[in-house]
């Protein structure tokens, strides 16, 4: 049964501007050869500064790339450290330069956006090792970033979504430093969701069952659903969320991820974490990105007030490595 009907109708036109892709070996050249092609916004220039660099690879792995967005003033700014979308397999940080430069002027903050290794060619731990190569540097540097490491948290979309709650729970089992929040867009945390019982509506658009049984594979080099799968790469799969960061999760009632985000969620609050969810009707996957829609602009607006009381909000130092 087709769920267009369900569609808010001020995103019907994203339908028509974004064709459906179908992932494959084949497919991914061409996709991620059109990525600087898409039809974004365009970067509105402002009093940011934006800096790219390249830190040490976890392990002796490859250098890993990050854009850094420094807002005008004194400081030390808040951080927000960030993980961009893809699947996993596609997807840079520079392109989002028309999201983050805007955000940093607005809340008077730093952002360190990660450009991670990618699937296939990178299975995982590579992704999530590189994240947590990033946001050890952003602490270690803090006072070369002006950046208060009382008030660093994390946000990702999508893939980076997942990331972003990996990365969370990476930085709390290993306890060398301490996040403030997570913010997640639409987050891909459970690799289960392959195997699970269609979704009557959800998943028709924009980011579908057989895209998302691609992305898994080629992030776990296995076929998804499987036991073992650690809780680094599908968060969903960790039995213990207890000790993670005061949470916000934003997602479409029609997104594939739907039903694994509001689980998350569920759980998150059952385990005494502060959690804030929001399911927009009428939304599929990246809904957001539509900048005429209303429902967009709410959700944006959602997102830029938790960021606000998050980024307001004081944790604890890191402890010494």
């Amino acid at each position: 049964m087709t769920s267009r009907h369900l569609v808010d109708p001020e995103l019907l036109p994203m339908l028509d501007l974004l064709p459906q892709v179908a992932l494959s070996a084949e497919t991914l050249p061409a996709l991620r050869s059109r990525e600087t092609a898409l039809p974004l916004p365009p970067v509105v220039p402002n009093a940011v500064i934006r800096r790219d660099t390249t830190i040490a690879g976890p392990g002796g792995a490859a250098d890993v790339p990050l854009v850094i967005y420094t807002p005008p003033g004194a400081g030390p700014f808040p951080c927000i450290y960030h993980m961009h979308g893809g699947g996993y397999v596609s997807g840079s940080a520079g392109i989002l330069e028309f999201v983050h430069r805007p955000i940093s002027e607005q809340l008077g903050c730093v952002i360190v956006s990660v450009d991670y290794r990618l699937a296939p060619e990178t299975s995982f731990p590579g992704n999530i090792e590189d994240c947590y190569a990033g946001l050890a540097w952003t602490f270690n540097h803090a006072g070369e970033l002006n950046v208060d490491v009382g008030r660093i948290g994390l946000m990702g979309e999508s893939a980076g979504g997942g990331l972003a709650a990996a990365l969370a729970l990476l930085v709390r089992d290993r306890g060398e430093y301490q996040v403030t929040f997570q913010l997640l867009t639409y987050p891909m945390l459970d690799d289960r969701t392959c195997i699970a019982d269609p979704h009557p509506f959800a998943g028709e658009f924009l980011w579908t069952p057989p895209n998302n049984l691609f992305s898994w594979t080629a992030l776990l080099g296995d076929e998804p659903g499987g036991s073992g799968v650690s809780a680094y790469a599908a968060p969903a799969r960790a039995t213990d969320l207890s000790g993670l960061p005061p949470t916000f999760i934003m997602t479409g009632a029609l997104d594939l991820f739907v039903d694994e985000n509001i689980e998350y969620a569920r759980r998150l609050i059952r385990a005494g974490i502060p959690t804030e969810l929001h399911v927009y009707p009428g939304a599929f996957h990246a809904f957001d990105a539509l900048p005429t829609a209303y429902v967009g602009a709410r959700a944006r607006e959602d997102r830029l007030n938790a960021l606000r009381k998050f980024l307001k909000l004081a944790g604890s130092p890191p402890r010494a490595t």
